[in-house]
């Protein structure tokens, strides 16, 4: 039989295999995070039939003579470069600016993937919610501390989660005094604000501020805290003398010198709230002035809140999920993970749109966003497929041309052979 035919049917079988990638690569045009293939072909053996030789005295060498077997695939190889970017608007959908991986997890094995159209199930797993698989990443403690050096785990995020109250410790009061009061009653400012004890009750504590002298003023908080019904609930003293207000001095040009240092105590032991205990708050002056003008003084800030539930929550580019609680508090839970393989082209894809680990891929290395190469996230919007369609409609034409031509061949090789089957006659 002729060489030409077999090598016919090798173009013929693997110009096929071209067109299955080429189809595959189209019908999923439209596949958030598919990752587009292409074909490299090879020639196979060669048959010789004279070897090359050295040249000798006068005479030169001669080149090999050799007849082509035919052609093979040389690799099919998976094309990780960036899609286009869809805006989605939904808070839990992830798109990876890099060459990272979302790392997942059925519970036995990891898995990875570029698609990240993610949301929340019934118990708060952060998973996909076409498969189950679930998101891994780092769970945040109870005071919204990450360790990314901990082993990587399932995300949950329970509906009705609760930040525990927190005791208020220190008050800032910030702004400007007038340089241009007179010392006595009528340069009253007064400042209020909420601050909490342990259980998270509310108490507004209020007090003065009212200038002294030159440069000096004094702020004295007031002596009792009373509810809506104007019931004493909570008895306040200064410290580290019982009724004595805190001085706070300031430079000639208008800038905050010194203050006494001293606490604020509250004891609710007179009120409804008495089986909190006895909290204590430091005062801070640093950020005012005495400037020209009006009075602006205020309690700025404080720490410590009520006990709170989560109402929202929302993902940054560095893959952190923060929640927002009904008491105004915001708070890290958790922050998804990525993966980067020195050979991503080197995974097996497994079907719905993810990945596995093979010999050739190398070990996942996993670890936080804009770290390690591994790029950052895009919240709120989905990778699109990578698939060029020009090129895949051009590919498509040299695929069928290819293939003509090697049916071609099969087609004339035949007729060859019938002549010589008709020699006979």
């Amino acid at each position: 039989m002729m060489r030409s035919m077999f090598a016919g049917v090798s173009g013929l079988k693997n110009h096929q295999t071209r067109m299955d990638v080429i189809g595959n690569n189209i019908a999923n045009v439209n596949t958030v995070g598919f990752k587009a293939s292409r074909v490299n072909f090879q020639d196979i053996l060669s048959q010789t039939l004279h070897g090359a030789s050295s040249g000798q005295g006068v005479r030169g060498g001669t080149n090999p003579m050799q007849v082509g077997l035919g052609m093979g695939l040389a690799s099919i190889d998976t094309l990780f470069t960036d899609g286009s970017f869809q805006p989605t608007g939904k808070q839990t959908d992830l798109s990876i600016q890099g060459s990272g991986f979302f790392v997942l997890s059925d519970g036995v094995n990891q898995v990875y993937t570029r698609a990240g159209a993610f949301d929340f199930d019934n118990q708060g797993n952060f998973l996909v919610p076409g498969t189950g698989y679930k998101v891994m990443g780092w769970k945040a403690d109870a005071t919204g501390v990450i360790d990314t050096n901990a082993p990587v785990e399932n995300l949950v995020v329970p509906v009705g989660t609760a930040m525990p109250a927190k005791v208020s410790s220190s008050v800032t009061y910030a702004n400007n005094l007038s340089a241009s009061a007179t010392a006595g009653v009528t340069s009253q400012v007064p400042a209020s604000i909420d601050v909490y004890d342990s259980q998270g009750n509310a108490y507004n504590l209020g007090g003065t501020f009212h200038k002294t002298a030159a440069n000096t003023w004094e702020f004295t908080p007031n002596p009792t805290i009373v509810d809506a019904k104007s019931n004493t609930i909570a008895n306040v003293v200064t410290s580290p003398a019982a009724g004595v207000p805190f001085t706070i001095n300031f430079n000639a040009d208008g800038s905050f010198n010194t203050s006494s240092a001293g606490t604020i105590t509250i004891n609710p032991a007179v009120g409804p709230y008495a089986g909190a205990g006895t909290f204590s708050i430091t005062p801070h002056f640093d950020t005012m002035t005495q400037y020209g003008g009006e009075s602006t003084a205020q309690a700025v800030d404080r720490d410590g809140y009520a006990q709170g539930t989560l109402e929202s929550n929302t993902i940054d580019t560095d893959g952190i999920i923060t929640g927002r609680f009904s008491n105004g508090q915001s708070q890290a839970l958790g922050r998804v993970a990525l993966a980067t393989f020195n050979n991503p082209t080197g995974l097996s894809k497994v079907g719905d749109n993810l990945y596995s680990q093979s010999n050739n891929s190398g070990l996942a290395q996993v670890g936080p966003a804009n770290s390690g190469g591994r790029g950052k996230f895009n919240p709120g919007s989905l990778e699109m497929a990578n698939v060029d369609l020009a090129q895949e409609f051009s590919n498509m034409i040299i695929t069928q041309r290819g293939f003509q031509a090697n049916s071609k061949i099969i087609s004339v090789s035949d007729e060859m052979l019938q002549e010589l089957a008709n020699l006979k006659r």
